[in-house]
């Protein structure tokens, strides 16, 4: 549709060659992370962490000890790396449920090249080529052929897991080297932060400062909020969103083979599941479903209360079967509490309306 010759130019910031002024942001833009929307979600969600650490604390002796600190780390640690560029997808307006599955097919692929006696380095370098590619047919299927990313990264979910049967079959490999398997042991610099831990610690710096403070993550708002809006303001869509989806798989490679070290075994069930966990984290974080909202800061607090629920159930006599429920419940709440939030406000504009039009009414009958 051919846009209004009227209508004032679109506001293009400066990485478009556009004229914004220094500190000025378009309006599609800056709608997308206010001080008041930072305080509401980030606040509460810190409260609910709080919260957890104390009913922790109460429940168990065992839970804020340097040697469990450590465990939660390498409990949570993968997944927590893995929710950092779903974070970017889903505020862009996709998402990717192939994370899992791209972590143990790069845990397959390093079991079995390490069986065939490749060198670490070689492999790893292998593994990184596979999140590429991986990563590059999920975005180029989206963006390039026009389907939706929830049916793609379903289909990949099944071939990438399908390629790990494959290539590891029921083989298991577990002779890795004991430098690396010290990953699942020690923390880093013998403290009780774990090696995963310390990752996403930096890559949450990383992707934090990538979306809060650079053009492209205003790009990736803009995006959410309006696509249709983003492409009028120049902004290359489809390239950013393939980007996304190629982080997404390198990172979840990654992942694959902290993973693997870990657990010191490769086995093709390795990371099987594991992407519900990635979605309920960056939805308990305040990442809007529909897109275009959501911080790093959020995330960061949903891994800490994830990691939390899970490591106090697991100390406790709470049966382990039904883990899953609190968890679950707390996904709900995150996504039903801002909705009723837009629901009041529909509410509130239906009921004004009445009242308006009520007078008038009244005075029709006189």
């Amino acid at each position: 549709m051919e846009p209004d010759r009227g209508a004032p130019p679109p506001e293009t910031g400066p990485e478009l060659g556009g004229q914004t002024p220094a500190g000025a942001a378009p309006a599609v833009w800056r709608s997308r992370l206010t001080p008041r929307q930072l305080v509401r979600w980030e606040t509460g969600l810190a409260v609910v962490v709080i919260a957890i650490g104390i009913l922790g604390a109460s429940t168990s002796s065992q839970f804020l000890t340097g040697s469990n600190m450590l465990n939660l780390g390498l409990q949570s640690g993968e997944i927590a790396i893995m929710a950092l560029p779903m974070t970017l997808i889903i505020i862009s307006g996709e998402i990717d449920l192939s994370v899992a599955s791209i972590m143990g097919m790069s845990s397959a692929l390093l079991g079995y090249l390490f069986g065939k006696g490749w060198p670490l380095l070689a492999i790893f370098a292998v593994l990184l080529l596979v999140g590429v590619v991986a990563g590059a047919i999920n975005g180029l299927l989206v963006t390039r052929v026009g389907l939706p990313s929830l049916a793609v990264t379903i289909g990949t979910l099944g071939l990438y897991r399908g390629v790990a049967f494959i290539v590891l079959g029921p083989h298991t490999i577990a002779n890795f080297p004991v430098a690396y398997t010290n990953i699942g042991i020690f923390g880093v610099l013998n403290t009780n932060l774990s090696f995963s831990a310390a990752v996403f610690i930096v890559l949450a710096v990383i992707f934090g400062v990538v979306l809060h403070f650079t053009p492209v993550g205003r790009s990736i708002y803009a995006m959410g909020a309006s696509p249709e809006a983003a492409i009028f303001a120049g902004i290359r869509v489809k390239r950013v969103k393939t980007m996304l989806f190629i982080v997404s798989g390198v990172t979840c490679a990654m992942a694959g083979a902290l993973l693997t070290f870990r657990l010191s075994t490769a086995v093709n069930t390795n990371g099987i599941g594991l992407e519900l966990d990635v979605v309920a984290i960056v939805l308990l974080g305040g990442v809007s479903i529909f897109g275009g909202k959501g911080t790093i800061v959020g995330v960061v607090l949903g891994v800490l209360a994830f990691a939390g629920i899970s490591n106090a159930l697991l100390l406790t006599n709470f049966n382990q079967e039904a883990a899953s429920i609190p968890i679950g419940g707390l996904l709900l709440i995150s996504v039903f509490v801002p909705q009723m939030a837009a629901f009041s406000g529909r509410l509130r504009d239906v009921i004004a309306r009445r009242r308006r039009s009520a007078p008038a009414l009244g005075a029709g009958h006189e």
